[in-house]
């Protein structure tokens, strides 16, 4: 299985990581994605890319079964409202496309909240930054290279 940049960025901080490749299968949706990858719906988080009024991002990370929940994210960051990006201004903002957005290696570090429920787990399952690969990193780790807060995010 080739590197990812994601998985080049923890070997380099000497992050312990687990990766999956699911490329050579038919998986779109993260849940596809989890099942596949025989791993839990609940583990497995998609990462969501959002814009305030004042043009301020905000990277979300939910469990792949799940829907975010726009108004609890707008509170968690204390804005009065936010919008998901635009799918073409995507890869500008992170250097990620859609159905490959990481937390790890977007070319500028925004505030990352992460669902509550990840709480559950001690390491979560995410995009390594590529469609078709996935890492599973401890959260104690992520806490240590990103600016992670936790919060309930979901419908």
């Amino acid at each position: 299985m080739e590197k990812t940049n994601v998985m080049r960025i923890l070997d380099q901080k000497k992050i312990k990581y687990d990766s999956y490749y699911y490329g050579d299968t038919d998986a779109i949706s993260g849940v596809e994605v989890a099942t596949v990858l025989k791993q839990d719906f609940n583990q497995v988080f998609k990462t969501l890319i959002t814009v305030s009024n004042s043009k301020k991002h905000y990277v979300f990370m939910i469990p792949v079964a799940l829907e975010l929940d726009l108004k609890k994210c707008a509170k968690a960051v204390s804005e009065k409202s936010l919008s998901m990006i635009l799918s073409k201004e995507l890869l500008g903002v992170t250097g990620y496309i859609h159905g490959g957005c990481s937390p790890i290696g977007l070319k500028k570090q925004f505030p990352i909240i992460i669902d509550n429920k990840a709480k559950d787990f001690s390491s979560i399952i995410f995009s390594a930054g590529k469609i078709g690969y996935q890492v599973q990193v401890a959260l104690a780790d992520l806490e240590n290279i990103l600016p992670i807060q936790y919060a309930d995010i979901t419908e």
